[in-house]
């Protein structure tokens, strides 16, 4: 077939990859090789090719699910054109795989590279292009085997399975992702499924900002292919991709991923990232149980509840009980959060105000303030406990309900049970992103089925379970009644005026 013959033939291909946003270069590199990418795949290919402008992402996600072609698109994205429009660029594929897996990456590269002339090393573990690039190949079972690969300097680096690694190891392959090459920006692709040890710092890197730029139009765009989301000038990009997207998949694949259930198909068939493995709160739905905000009516009781930190995060939530809602209780909304770290009561108080008054509610008309009995605790030091500095600061605090195996039976039983017809009598404001991202990460305690495992913050300021300690405090801290609501107010509103 002649070049103007193959011109013609990948005619509509080219007006699909151009309309997705990749340059004119980048489609004549694919198409040199035969290469067709996908609809999701060109959106990759065109968030790796935003990274040369200034201002663009330098650390692109791709997929979720499983079958999308994830490393279909990697390869082909380094090899095919990074590799071919840049002469002796060096470049780190991390894959995390065993002998079959080598036997699989051996096809991909004859698929891909068949037409472009290369070097391929199997025992060093390389390929070398004749320009002189070339793409290391680290292959790995263990985190610890990344380490071989580190402390030298590469152009690009893709990460395969990038959920097997802990935060502090992917900060470490970041570091080395740097160059001395003008006009060529470094950057990092990825690609990943939902769970591992790596589950909640991906989810915070690349899926929330990703979702967060979604919610800029409605609370969930049914529209989750654009890509870009999460903002211009961002230094991530997120591309979302399921089996659906993908029409070469093997028939017996696909009826595989669809046979599954429970969490595994919802993240390995769907690509949630509200579900993983041991999940606690497996009822949760971020589609269902995160509203859009709205202005809290006055008759409305309204309440705090802290879950303290200062190392950890110190999370405050507002809490609302409507009268609607099946049963005496109504429904609760948790209407805003205030989470920070290292910071005195002090401090917080003023923000606290300032929370407050963005929802009209005056400090007098909380119901209660209830804090974890940690903050009762009497301390070595002339300001005394954790309480009495709040409460110097203007915010007298009350004691928690601390029962952790009631405190998680009451969310469980407020989240109710959708799939079972069963609504929830609880709903959380779209803008606690905090909260909406603990609470599908927590798990079963192995020990104690029936309470969550304890969760720590990271030295990041990445994960832990602070959020959800402070929700089931205010559960637990419901108004009784509307009489017992109304006394405390006007002790409250008495100890204010005081």
């Amino acid at each position: 077939m002649t070049r103007k013959r193959d011109i013609q033939a990948y005619e509509p291909y080219v007006e699909a990859a151009l309309a997705a946003g990749c340059p004119p270069d980048q489609v004549d590199n694919f198409c040199r090789i035969h290469y067709v990418a996908q609809a999701k795949q060109l959106r990759f290919h065109a968030a790796c090719r935003a990274a040369d402008e200034p201002g663009g992402p330098t650390q692109i996600a791709y997929g979720g699910a499983r079958g999308p072609g994830k490393s279909h698109a990697l390869l082909a994205q380094i090899g095919a054109d990074d590799c071919q429009r840049c002469p002796g660029l060096k470049c780190l594929l991390l894959r995390k795989v065993g002998k079959s897996g080598r036997e699989q990456f051996e096809d991909l590269r004859l698929k891909l590279f068949r037409r472009l002339p290369h070097e391929y090393r199997r025992t060093g573990g390389s390929i070398t292009f004749t320009n002189g690039s070339r793409i290391l190949l680290g292959h790995f079972q263990d985190e610890s085997d990344v380490d071989a690969y580190l402390g030298l300097e590469y152009d690009v680096i893709g990460v395969e399975e990038a959920t097997t690694l802990t935060h502090a190891k992917y900060v470490a392959v970041q570091s080395c992702n740097r160059t001395s090459k003008p006009n060529f920006r470094p950057r990092i692709y990825t690609t990943a499924n939902p769970g591992g040890v790596g589950h909640a710092w991906y989810k915070q890197l690349f899926v929330l900002p990703y979702d967060q730029g979604a919610e800029a139009a409605s609370l969930r765009s049914p529209d989750p292919g654009a890509s870009g989301r999460g903002g211009a000038g961002t230094a991530t990009r997120f591309i979302p991709a399921t089996i659906d997207d993908n029409c070469f998949v093997n028939p017996d694949y696909r009826a595989t991923l669809d046979g599954l259930t429970g969490w595994l198909k919802r993240a390995w068939r769907y690509g949630d990232w509200d579900i993983a493995a041991g999940q606690f709160f497996t009822t949760f739905r971020r589609d269902l149980h995160a509203v859009q905000a709205f202005p809290i009516p006055p008759n409305w009781p309204v309440w705090l509840a802290m879950d303290y930190g200062f190392t950890h995060y110190n999370v405050i939530l507002l809490f609302a009980q409507g009268p609607e809602g099946p049963g005496r209780d109504g429904l609760v909304y948790v209407v805003d959060e205030l989470a920070e770290r290292r910071w005195l009561p002090a401090r917080h108080a003023p923000v606290l105000a300032a929370m407050l008054a963005r929802h009209d509610i005056h400090p007098a008309r909380l119901s209660s303030f209830v804090a974890g009995r940690d903050c009762f605790a009497s301390r070595p030091t002339d300001l005394g406990s954790i309480a009495d500095q709040w409460a110097a600061a203007g915010w007298p605090l009350d004691p928690a309900d601390d029962d952790r195996i009631n405190g998680a039976a009451e969310i469980l039983r407020r989240l109710g049970d959708h799939d079972n017809g069963i609504p929830p009598t609880l709903y959380i404001f779209h803008t606690c992103a905090r909260l909406l991202d603990c609470l599908p990460a927590l798990e079963h305690d192995p020990h104690r089925p029936e309470d969550v495992l304890k969760w720590d913050t990271d030295d990041d300021g990445i994960g832990g379970d602070d959020p959800y300690d402070a929700l089931r405090y205010g559960l637990l801290a419901l108004p009784s009644s509307p009489g017992s609501s109304l006394a405390h107010v006007a002790e409250r509103l008495g100890s204010w005026r005081g």
